[in-house]
This record gives structure tokens, C-alpha cells and sequence, in this order.
């Protein structure tokens, strides 16, 4: 398993990088925001691991411009607060999962995994199938490709899986709890509003721009798509 590990912090990158190793994977290490995004558009990983506050160029930024030629490999990103606002705006760049500065690095290596192993699933499974179609919406999933009305939706990876999962299962409420089991695993933090940021970017993408309510909300229970 190839990671890269973009933190300014010189002896935090060398103890996430140790830590890597002990497991087994391949860590590089780099310090700047513009040195890393030379190194992803000419190396491919299997999961990224980028602070937010870097020199040059913000972790932010290098999220959101990796996500417009790569949509599949993970991004875990370090912050050192836990604001909501910081969260919010890193799902919206195309992160995957967030983790508090300080944190244990069993924590980090945890959910390392969960992203990659994940990440691998939904590629996996995607294959097998074609395409899924509820009402206008249609999804190529071996292409991972959104459509409504035919104008192709770009969504970001956890986007997609969560339209994935209630379109595959249309009509079927789907909770809380399952999707970020699913989606993120057991280690994540399912106390958090996650999933309602997340259905609020679906929503923005998927039914607004269309004069639709297709994505439901059962209070209580959790969510499912209307197929009518």
C-alpha cells in the first residue's frame, strides 16, 4: 500500500511515515503544498494523508484540484481544530474522512485501512454491474458516472457511494448508523452530522438544480430515495 503523507511538521510526516512502515505499507514524505501536487498528477497512491495548513498551497486547495482527475483514491486529512465549518469545507474539497490533530497513530493506521479496504469494495463491486436507473437518474457505475435528466452530476467518491447505496436499495430506508458503517467503517466517529452534510451536497447536486425531491428524509430512521 502506497501513501502519501503531506504534513509540514517534520517530525509528525517521520512518525506517520514509521508508523506506515511498522504496517507494512510505503510511505512518501513530502512538506509543501505545490511539491505535492507535482508528485500526484505524476504518481498514483493508494491513499493520501494531507495536512490542511501547508506552505504554498492549503490543503483545501490540493484536494479540491486532485479531485478533477481523480475521484477514487482516499483522502484522510489532518487538521488541528474541530470545527465544523473546516469539516464541512474538506468533504466539500473531495476528503474522505478527517482526523483531530493530536491523535494516536493506531487511530490513524485504522482508518487508513478502512478507506483503502473500502475504496477497493466499491471499485470491485462497481465492475459486476452496468447501470442502475431510478425515475431520471441513472448511474454507469463502472465508469462511476451521475446522471439526471441526461446531464451528467460530478459528485465526489463518498457522494457517489451514498447515492450508490440508496439507489441500489430505492425505496428502502437506509440509516445513519449502516451508511457510515458502510462507507467509512466502524472507526469513524457515527456521532457526528456527517451524514447530514453529505445528503445536503447530494440534495444540492442531485434534486435542486432539478426542481426535485428525490432524496427523503424518514426523521428518525434515516434516508431513502423516492423512486417514483
Amino acid at each position: 500500500m502506497r501513501v502519501l503523507i503531506i504534513e509540514d511538521d517534520p517530525i509528525l510526516n517521520h512518525n506517520i511515515s514509521d508508523a506506515l512502515k511498522a504496517e507494512g505499507m510505503v510511505p512518501e514524505s513530502v512538506f509543501d503544498g505545490l511539491l505535492a501536487e507535482k508528485i500526484l498528477k505524476k504518481s498514483s497512491f493508494d491513499c493520501i494523508i494531507v495536512d490542511i495548513n501547508l506552505p504554498s498551497k492549503t490543503g483545501f486547495d490540493l484536494c479540491r484540484n486532485f479531485r478533477r482527475h481523480n475521484t477514487e483514491t482516499p483522502v484522510l486529512m489532518l487538521t488541528a481544530f474541530s470545527e465544523l465549518e473546516d469539516k464541512i469545507k474538506g468533504f466539500d474539497c473531495g476528503a474522505d474522512d478527517y482526523l483531530t490533530k493530536p491523535f494516536f497513530m493506531r487511530e490513524l493506521i485504522l482508518r487508513l485501512k478502512s478507506l483503502v479496504n473500502r475504496s477497493k469494495n466499491t471499485n470491485s463491486s462497481s465492475s459486476k454491474n452496468s447501470t442502475i436507473i431510478v425515475s431520471d437518474i441513472t448511474i454507469q457505475t463502472a465508469k462511476k458516472a451521475v446522471f439526471r435528466a441526461g446531464e451528467e452530476i460530478a459528485l465526489t467518491p463518498r457522494e457517489y457511494q451514498i447515492l450508490l447505496k440508496l439507489c441500489e436499495n430505492k425505496g428502502e430506508v437506509i440509516s445513519k448508523k449502516e451508511l457510515i458503517s458502510e462507507i467509512w467503517g466502524s472507526t469513524f466517529d457515527a456521532n457526528t452530522n456527517t451524514i447530514e452534510v453529505y445528503i445536503n451536497f447530494l440534495r444540492n447536486k442531485i434534486d435542486r438544480p432539478f426542481g426535485k425531491e428525490s432524496i427523503k428524509t424518514k426523521v428518525g430512521y434515516g434516508y431513502y430515495i423516492d423512486s417514483e
